[in-house]
């Protein structure tokens, strides 16, 4: 079978969403009010659709850690990461499915619906919304399967450009647009540093696709040819682009001006999808380098070690000093990339150095811990933002501390749901978080960070200050009367399931760990023999 058709045979998932994003498109445009209203049910059912996709493809696959004779779902890598996403996804489509609803704009072209006026499409943002809602869900998708380099620009840009329209559209004040021209410009700075990185890395090695770029350094490796500068300088320009993706020092700028600004649910959507796509490009970066040893490589270790420090003791200061509640979870957002970046090294670790052994277990196994700490991450700061999204102060999204204040006594639930998630972000048992940290820190010490896990663990302690100044707030202050909860049944309820899904896995997501584990095993006994490169470009640039 042709390479191509393979490879889109593996894609099912990803083109039902965008089917998907394009028929919510049309249903948005319609002439009848109802169905102008179904967008959000198209995505729900498209979110549906694609994750039975995935778990079918691999339903009927023999299970190679438990027998060649027994049939179960036995995901791989990818698969998993694909399901987390959906899974996170339609928590967070109940969460934004009512934001085109509430704009302004939206609201006036209805009302002259009603009155009789014919209906301009341009004025309904209803299709767009979710649109672009499931085009970034579907780029994050093609991350997890990016095995080429123009592939994973690709699937980046796709993740990244939709949400710089949601930031600009989901709200109506300045502070939005605002918000969505700086994320814009920044992103494509960005963009443009990591495709840099790429055209290096292509320069060094003449190939773009991953198999054959690493079967090229394990054959410059053998031969004990030293490959070119230009390979490293395009691997650590790489890094750094991606970097803006996951909000990490020194491309973490944006972040807090960006969250501030966009409304609340696009916020939670920002906080993990672009996220995710980040960290799942980073592993597969990593990957073209391991060939190269844990000597050579050192110049990224340390880079990566030096990211990870800053990530997390620049946000949580800088969340020491705010009084926007926005800002504090977005600061959380950044020291939280921080904290993952250790779970990053760990896996690059394990790939490069000679002395690792393999990982028995998920406690050393890097890749398991960052990919269960995405979920847990996710679900946490959903919850939170959720809860921010569900209360207004005299008419606008709620955002200090003042407007929670109370929260946990006039809305016990709301306060429930806030304090749970808070909970999970500090890494406080029993919440996921404490286990999602435990699994992170952990492979890091296995492999001898022990440094950088102390700095991990001290800032976390940090980090519990602001946290639990948002506990306090919404449940030993005195409530405000201007703030109020809106009927936002959809909301509540994702954000409910978020924070009690926080809370059942921080109890038994011993079990998801262990299948994150066996997933990341069994794509590296799949991915162990590659074909060798025909072409051979020389090294000496």
């Amino acid at each position: 079978m042709h390479q191509m058709t393979e490879k889109l045979l593996t894609l099912w998932p990803e083109l039902v969403m965008l089917i998907g994003a394009c028929a919510c498109l049309l249903v948005g445009l319609s002439p009848s009010a109802s169905t102008r209203k179904g967008p959000a049910w198209v995505a729900a059912l498209t979110l549906i659709t694609a994750a039975h996709l995935v778990i079918f493809s691999n339903a009927f696959n023999p299970d190679p850690l438990h027998g060649h004779g027994a049939l179960a779902v036995q995901l791989d890598t990818v698969s998993f990461i694909k399901l987390a996403i959906i899974a996170v996804g339609l928590l967070l489509l109940m969460v934004a499915s009512q934001v085109p609803d509430r704009l302004r704009q939206t609201i006036d072209a209805e009302q002259r619906a009603q009155r009789g006026a014919p209906f301009e499409t341009g004025d309904a943002l209803n299709g767009e919304f979710f649109a672009f809602f499931l085009f970034s869900l579907t780029g994050a998708m093609l991350c997890a399967g990016a095995r080429d380099l123009v592939w994973l620009f690709l699937a980046l840009e796709l993740t990244s450009l939709p949400t710089y329209v949601m930031v600009a559209i989901a709200r109506d004040r300045a502070d939005a647009q605002e918000a969505a021209v700086k994320y814009f410009f920044l992103g494509a700075m960005a963009a443009a540093v990591f495709l840099y990185g790429f055209t290096l890395i292509y320069g060094a090695t003449g190939y773009t696709q991953y198999d054959q770029i690493i079967t090229y350094i394990h054959t410059l490796t053998a031969q004990g040819t030293p490959v070119s500068p230009l390979f490293i300088a395009g691997i650590v320009l790489a890094i750094v682009g991606v970097s803006f993706k996951i909000a990490a020092v020194p491309m973490h700028f944006y972040a807090a001006d960006v969250y501030q600004g966009a409304a609340t649910p696009v916020t939670a959507f920002l906080a993990f999808v672009p996220k995710t796509a980040g960290f799942i490009a980073l592993l597969g970066l990593l990957s073209l380098a391991a060939p190269l040893g844990y000597t050579q490589l050192q110049p990224i270790t340390w880079l990566l070690w030096t990211m990870a420090v800053l990530t997390m003791t620049v946000g949580n200061i800088l969340g020491l000093l705010q009084n926007n509640v926005k800002r504090v979870l977005a600061y959380s957002s950044i020291a939280h990339s921080g904290y993952m970046l250790v779970g990053l090294i760990a896996a690059h670790a394990a790939a490069t150095h000679p002395d690792a052994a393999p990982a028995q277990n998920a406690l050393g196994n890097g890749t398991a811990a960052l990919l269960f700490y995405l979920v847990a991450y996710g679900l946490a700061t959903l919850g939170a933002f959720a809860v921010l999204g569900c209360v207004t102060h005299k008419g606008d999204e709620a955002q200090t501390f003042d407007d929670i204040a109370g929260l946990g006594r006039r809305h016990p639930m709301l306060g429930a749901v806030m304090l749970l998630s808070v909970l999970s972000l500090v890494g406080l048992p029993p919440m996921v978080g404490f286990l999602g940290k435990i699994y992170l820190f952990g492979s890091a010490f296995q492999h001898g960070f022990v440094w950088l896990v102390v700095i991990a663990v001290l800032n976390s302690a940090v980090s519990a200050v602001y946290y639990l100044r948002i506990i306090g707030a919404c449940y030993f202050s005195q409530p405000n009367d201007d703030t109020q909860a809106i009927p936002v049944p959809a909301r509540r309820i994702g954000a409910a399931v978020a924070a009690l899904a926080a809370l059942a896995l921080g109890i038994a997501g011993n079990q998801l760990v262990d299948a994150v584990n066996d997933a990341t095993i069994t794509t590296t006994d799949d991915t162990q023999t590659v074909p060798a490169p025909t072409r051979h470009v020389s090294t000496n640039w």
